[in-house]
């Protein structure tokens, strides 16, 4: 893939799970959502089981799959709907923006890569200064941005 052509992907990923960032901070329900929703506009079991076809039981035990985090993405979308409601997920970057990821990631090998150079030079009595290790890292930085190579997730 051309390099313009990931970056456009990047930005557009960003700006796609840009809107998460606000509910990053939610706190869920220990009960979990659906039981939560269903105590609150007093849907009983039942209720809930007649709009899903389910047994007050099978409801009860989707409640406890979703609080223990075993439910399946397919159950919830499926409960939203009949709880006239849409079920929406996503992630969101713990580093700000997928953008700052790759940077933060980039910026880690290219601390390693140099200084193994660093220690090499140094026992051969050929030490740089700080300021051309920072610069080295800088720029390997941005060479591993640019490239992305396989082995920046390793």
């Amino acid at each position: 893939m051309k390099n313009s052509k990931r970056l456009l992907l990047i930005e557009q990923l960003d700006a796609k799970l840009s809107c998460f960032k606000v509910v990053a901070e939610v706190v869920l329900p220990s009960v979990g959502w659906v039981k939560s929703i269903r105590t609150v506009i007093k849907m009983s079991l039942q209720q809930l089981g007649n709009r899903l076809n389910v047994s007050p039981q099978g409801i009860a035990e989707m409640e406890k799959r979703e609080a223990n985090g075993t439910i399946t993405i397919n159950a919830l979308k499926e409960i939203a709907l009949a709880l006239d409601m849409r079920f929406v997920y996503g992630f969101v970057p713990n580093k700000g923006s997928i953008e700052e990821m790759i940077e933060l990631r980039a910026q880690e090998i290219a601390k390693q890569i140099v200084g193994r150079t660093h220690v090499t030079m140094t026992l051969e009595d050929q030490q740089n200064s700080k300021e051309r290790i920072e610069k080295a890292i800088k720029q390997k930085t941005e060479e591993i941005k640019y490239e992305m190579p396989k082995y920046l997730w390793d």
